[in-house]
This record gives C-alpha cells, sequence and structure tokens, in this order.
C-alpha cells in the first residue's frame, strides 16, 4: 500500500498513523473523497453518500488527538451494502418498487462498525434484491470494474467490490447468499470474507436468510480479519446469532500452513466449468501452499448435486420477494426476478423441504471431510470477471454456468470460505480462488488465506489508467 496517499492505504495503516499523529482521520477521508469525486462518475459504486462522513472523521480526530480512540476501527473509512438498514438512509435494495423512507436504526453489522469509530462514507449499489451476479440493476444502472469498465464488478454486492478497487475506503460490508461477497471480491481484487454462518449477526433476514451472511470486503487479509471483529458481535435481534466471542482475528494469522491438511476439490456434486486460466491458478495457489509446508492433494467430499439444492433455494427466495411486491409495480422489477420465481417459485412444501434434507446432506459431509482435511482449497469463479453491460438470458443455466458453481455450495453448508486474489490474467483481470475451513473456523480460513496473500502479492487496479476516454 501507498506511503504517501491515504486513499491507497490499509486500515491497519491508516491506524498506525492515526497512533503517531502523523496523519488524521479528515485528511483520510478526504483523500478518499477525492478519488469518488474523480472516478465514482464513471465506476457507479454508490447509491447514496453520507452528507455527515466528514462530521464524524473529526469526531474522530478529536478523539485521536485526546488519546481516546472509542474502538479499533476510529476514523476508517467504509462503505455499507445496500441491502443493509442504517439509520436515517432508505434501504432500496437496488429496486424501483422499495420504499423512499429513512431506515429507523442500523443492521448489526452497520452498529458494530460505528461502535469501532468507523466513518460510514456512504452505501453501495446491489443487484436487484440481492439476486445476480452481474453488477447492474434497475435503480442505479450498471456498476463497473475499476480495473477494466467493460468489465463487471460482479455482484450482487457489486459496489462494494468496485469501490474496494477503486480505493473508496478500505472497509466495505457486503452481502452473500450464493457467492455475493466472493464472487465481485474475486473479480476485483480484494478479499471477500464468507463468515461462518452465525458469527455475524443480521437483522432484518432477507429472502435468503437460512443461507445468507455479511461479511468484509477488504484488500488485505488482516484488514479483512480486523474488520470482521467489529461486525462479529452478538446481537439479540438475530435469532441464529453465536455467542459473543470479542477477539482479535488477527490472532494466529501468520501462523502459517505449515502441517495443515488441504484437500484441492474440483467437485461440487457436479464438475463446476472452469476456463484454462482459472485451472492454472488453482494449480499455483495449491502449490503456493505446498511450498510454505501444507499437506495438499486431490480429493471429493463426496457433495450431493448442489444445483438441484441452490436451484430451489434460489427460486423460492425470489418467490417469495415478488410476492411482498404490489401486483402494479411488479412491471419495474428485472425481468430476471420474474423468470427465476416461476422457474419453482411455486413448488410443493414437501420438494422444499426436499431441497432443505439435501442441504443437510451436502452440509453433513463436508463435516466428514473436514476430519481429514484442515483446508479445501477451489476455484472461485468459471472465468474473469465478463463484460459489464452484457445482458443477462437464461439466468438459471448462468447461475451454474457463468456465476456462482463454485461458490454457493459453502452458503448450503453454512462454512466460512474467503476469496483470495492470487494472479492477474493475460488481459490484466485479477483472479481468485478460495480457502474453505470448517464450520466454525473462521479463524483456520483466515491464516490459509493470509498464507496464499503473502505468496502471491498483487498490485493495486489503477482507474486513472482505465477510465473511459
Amino acid at each position: 500500500m501507498s506511503d504517501t496517499d491515504p486513499a491507497l492505504m490499509s486500515a491497519e495503516t491508516l491506524l498506525g498513523l492515526y497512533a503517531r499523529r502523523r496523519l488524521s482521520p479528515v485528511e483520510a477521508l478526504k483523500a478518499v473523497l477525492e478519488r469518488v469525486a474523480r472516478f465514482n462518475p464513471w465506476v457507479n459504486a454508490f447509491a447514496a453518500m453520507n452528507p455527515h462522513a466528514l462530521r464524524a472523521a473529526g469526531e474522530s480526530e478529536a478523539r485521536w488527538a485526546a488519546g481516546r480512540p472509542i474502538g479499533p476501527l476510529d476514523g476508517v473509512p467504509a462503505t455499507v451494502k445496500d441491502l443493509l438498514t442504517m439509520a436515517g438512509f432508505a434501504t432500496r435494495r437496488g429496486s424501483r418498487t422499495t420504499d423512499t423512507t429513512p431506515a429507523a436504526e442500523d443492521a448489526p453489522t452497520v452498529m458494530g462498525l460505528k461502535e469501532s469509530g468507523a466513518v460510514i462514507i456512504g452505501k453501495t449499489t446491489t443487484t436487484e434484491f440481492g439476486w445476480k451476479s452481474p453488477g447492474d440493476c434497475p435503480l442505479h444502472g450498471i456498476t463497473r470494474n475499476p480495473w477494466n469498465p467493460q468489465r463487471t464488478p460482479g455482484g450482487s454486492s457489486s459496489g462494494a467490490g468496485a469501490a474496494g478497487a477503486a480505493c473508496f475506503g478500505p472497509l466495505h460490508i457486503g452481502t452473500d447468499a450464493g457467492g455475493s461477497i466472493r464472487i465481485p471480491a474475486a473479480y476485483c481484487g480484494l478479499v471477500g470474507v464468507k463468515p461462518s454462518f452465525g458469527r455475524i449477526p443480521q437483522w432484518p433476514l432477507g429472502a435468503f436468510g437460512h443461507v445468507a451472511v455479511a461479511g468484509p470486503m477488504t484488500r488485505t487479509v488482516r484488514d479483512a480479519a480486523l474488520m470482521f471483529g467489529a461486525m462479529a458481535r452478538q446481537d439479540v435481534r438475530d435469532p441464529y446469532a453465536l455467542p459473543d466471542d470479542p477477539r482479535d482475528w488477527r490472532g494466529g494469522i501468520e501462523d502459517g500452513v505449515a502441517g495443515l491438511r488441504v484437500a484441492v476439490v474440483r467437485r461440487m456434486g457436479f464438475e463446476p466449468p472452469l476456463d484454462v486460466d482459472g485451472a492454472a491458478v488453482l494449480e499455483g495457489a495449491a502449490r503456493m501452499l505446498e511450498e510454505q509446508g501444507a499437506i495438499v492433494e486431490e480429493a471429493d467430499p463426496g457433495l450431493p448435486d448442489t444445483r438441484a439444492i441452490f436451484g430451489r433455494v434460489w427460486s423460492v427466495a425470489m418467490a417469495r420477494v415478488v410476492a411482498t411486491i404490489p401486483e402494479d409495480k411488479r412491471e419495474l422489477l428485472d425481468a430476471g426476478i420474474l423468470d427465476v420465481a416461476r422457474r419453482d417459485g411455486d413448488m410443493a412444501a414437501v420438494d422444499y423441504l426436499a431441497a432443505e434434507a439435501m442441504r443437510l446432506e451436502a452440509a453433513h459431509a463436508m463435516a466428514r471431510f473436514h476430519q481429514r482435511y484442515d483446508l479445501v482449497l477451489t476455484a472461485c469463479t468459471p472465468t474473469a470477471a465478463f463484460a459489464a453491460d452484457q445482458p443477462t438470458l437464461k439466468p438459471a443455466e448462468s447461475l451454474w454456468r457463468d456465476w456462482a458453481p463454485w461458490t454457493f455450495a459453502f452458503n448450503l453448508t453454512r462454512q466460512p470460505s474467503i476469496s483470495v486474489p492470487v494472479a492477474l490474467d493475460g488481459e490484466g483481470m485479477p483472479r481468485a480462488v478460495q480457502v474453505v475451513a470448517a464450520l466454525y473456523r473462521d479463524d483456520l480460513a483466515f491464516r490459509g488465506a493470509r498464507a496464499l496473500e503473502r505468496a502471491a502479492s498483487l498490485p493495486l487496479a489503477d482507474p486513472a489508467a482505465t477510465r473511459p476516454a
């Protein structure tokens, strides 16, 4: 990270400079906002800006001057995905059908960041109700990838991915029901953390409530672990939240992978597609771990066909969304949502419960698999980021062919999974792999991700060079 431009610095670097009185939160925020002004007109990462951010940075600056920061993120710029509620801001969810009334309270994740002192600079764009991976929505249009404006940043955390890559702050909250943190992180060269289900509380729960999570999207693994600690605090509003475990998740993150058993997995109950570059990146990541002392071998966990399970979860979730929209507004929805809702949305309860039983079979298979392996290493996306303005055709096929075939299994099993960028392809676009640990072993996932990061240092995107003419 840069030693001179605060906008390019990691959260850890900013905090160290604040503590030594070499930089102030106001200076850091102004550097970030200058980049937003320069690049966001074409990146289109924000659904709304926070007009009170500069005041919050000033309050943080006063606390640092008094030697009394209120938390581990005091003064660090951060963003919130617009699927999450933030007091004083409407939660539009990328949709023209939603209410413009400001929310009365913060979601648990937003509250965690604020209580830790983070400065929220705005809400980032999302695909409509988080339903797909291409980074566009009816309300805000197309969000573009700072690595290449002709490419998508991915979704559904499209704005968070783009904001992270463009250095619009070091910390970004995404949500993930089938890959919506990890896919944009992979496309944008970020670290994307899908935590164990229940580790980071959520409220209100959305349509994907029993498989969806919120998590960090950052430029470094250590920043992700730092942010994770602020978010992973029990909240009584979420009945599935785990008991409080107030720890610094950076503890042990540098312990490496020597002696850990790592399975390279190529099947998710079916054979997910993977292009030549992706296969080479996966092989390279396996060598990186092996060279650091891990015991790496290929293995198959024997999962049921996860396409059949997630396809039903997805369809029912979209049918639930459509049912909440007044009939006279449904024509405003992304046409793909209606397509997916019609596909299996009227399935019988017995069929949906059968899918839930298959989900538990998948979770059981992975729990047994992790009795033999500490970590799993897989691809993250079938290809690098595709065209930003590519039309969404046949979404049911695109889900498992183009978007999320490598990611949705771990939402079903509820395990922690971290997307880590490890290489650039021949066209200069980021490629990533996933590091997966057993349920509730988020600490091991961070260790594995950090080991890969140390071995594969990538540059930052340069939106000044890639900006459209």
